[in-house]
């Protein structure tokens, strides 16, 4: 298995671990991508059924969303370095979006260094 993918694995479960242990359970399906510079998560199942079940309505949708953008907030520090221990990499930036519609999240680190390429080096 190359190290990329090692890696890929690595920080997948370690977000699937997180998002248990902060909303109580983690998402249905999760992958992680290595891209340049670019450490991409994409979860899909993430709403609780709670939040599915507010999600049925135009308010409920922007209430869950609403919600789940300062969740990021609160916990931003957190992933921030997580990805920074698995990558060994400096974290200069990250976004996160989710679609209360799909399920699904995204969350994108910019690092310091093109890890891609490091990776493929080593």
């Amino acid at each position: 298995m190359s190290q990329q993918i090692l890696l890929e694995k690595q920080i997948c479960e370690a977000f699937i671990k997180f998002q248990r242990e902060l909303v109580g359970r983690g998402p249905e399906t999760a992958k992680a991508m290595i891209c340049r510079d670019m450490v991409i998560v994409r979860s899909k199942g993430v709403l609780t059924k709670e939040e599915k079940h507010v999600s049925n309505t135009r308010k409920g949708r922007a209430l869950v969303k609403q919600l789940r953008m300062e969740l990021r907030e609160s916990y931003l520090e957190q992933i921030e370095k997580m990805v920074a221990d698995l990558t060994k990499c400096q974290v200069v930036s990250s976004h996160g979006d989710i679609s209360i519609r799909t399920g699904e999240q995204i969350e994108v680190f910019i690092l310091n260094t093109d890890l891609e390429k490091k990776l493929k080096t080593n």
